[in-house]
């Protein structure tokens, strides 16, 4: 008997599985925070997820033992994408929808792309600006919750709304950072020594808030929902990604996002009765216009 060759469309299956549990952790993490707080959600998450990225990494044969030098990158990197990016994201779900959270979150490339402007001087094309403004009209859509009166008279949406927002600087600064990081060493072994870097700093706010105690205010519910976010949505989900973006154009796999915030607003309104809007819908449509423009070879047109 021989080998059968790996599947052409496993990468595709993988980004797909990626995409729908990141789409349903919103929803896993409101559930959490029934019962514990932020940090907690955080601390949990992403302990789990640094116990399956152990266990992956040596069977994809895939460690290595890193630098001096690159530890301290690594730690930076967790700081802030891991640390500081999901605090802002888990508090900001407190207050705020987890269909609004999801949508906003599509608005990362075009952030990046003036992330990038700013930190590495990668030029900002035609097609850049119009879309990262066609893109910012979306968002102000959806967390206006299409009543634009909120935006002249200081009601920005729900203060979550906002935190989740910030929280799209920190991606775009994290994934910048990471872009020299990730030509130097694999990126499943990389993903594993920044969530771990993370995870450790996360441990001392964590403690600081008196963390532990929150432990046993978890309820059944609130566990499987931590299990969820951190064997899934921090572990395989990551691999799984990494694996189609070894084997696949990067913007062909990160075309796959628009699929997020979908699988979170249906699944948020079977879950926790959010309302599916149109402004959502139009906005998160928008939203997606945007990143298209954004992401056109200079020349090319709509």
């Amino acid at each position: 008997m021989t080998d059968q060759a790996p599947s052409p469309n496993r990468p595709y299956y993988g980004a797909l599985f990626a995409v729908v549990v990141w789409g349903a952790s919103f929803i896993a993490t409101k559930i959490a925070l029934h019962d514990v707080q932020p940090m907690t959600v955080v601390w949990l998450r992403f302990g789990i997820g640094v116990l399956v990225l152990s266990l992956a990494v040596p069977l994809r044969h895939e460690f290595f033992i890193p630098t001096a030098a690159d530890l301290r990158s690594f730690a930076l990197l967790g700081l802030l994408g891991i640390t500081v990016h999901q605090w802002l994201q888990v508090e900001g779900l407190v207050t705020s929808l987890a269909s609004t959270t999801a949508w906003i979150i599509t608005a990362i490339p075009l952030v990046t792309a003036i992330v990038a402007r700013v930190v590495l001087d990668d030029p900002l094309h035609r097609n850049h600006i119009i879309g990262i403004l066609v893109g910012a009209l979306g968002v102000l859509l959806v967390v206006s919750r299409g009543d634009w009166h909120r935006l002249t008279d200081g009601a920005f949406g729900a203060p979550g709304d906002v935190l989740v927002g910030l929280s799209t600087i920190t991606w775009s600064l994290f994934s910048v950072y990471s872009r020299k990081a990730l030509h130097r060493h694999r990126a499943a072994p990389m993903t594993l020594y920044v969530m771990g870097s993370g995870w450790l700093f996360t441990s001392v706010f964590w403690l600081m808030k008196d963390g532990p105690a929150d432990l046993a205010k978890l309820s059944s519910g609130g566990w499987v929902a931590i299990g969820f976010l951190g064997v899934l949505c921090s572990g395989l989900a990551y691999i799984y990604w990494y694996d189609a973006l070894k084997a696949l154009p990067v913007a062909q796999v990160s075309s796959m996002l628009y699929v997020e915030p979908i699988v979170t607003m249906f699944v948020a309104a079977a879950l926790l009765n959010e309302p599916v809007t149109i402004a959502a819908l139009v906005g998160g449509g928008v939203i997606m216009v945007g990143v298209k423009i954004a992401t056109l070879r200079q020349g090319s047109t709509p």
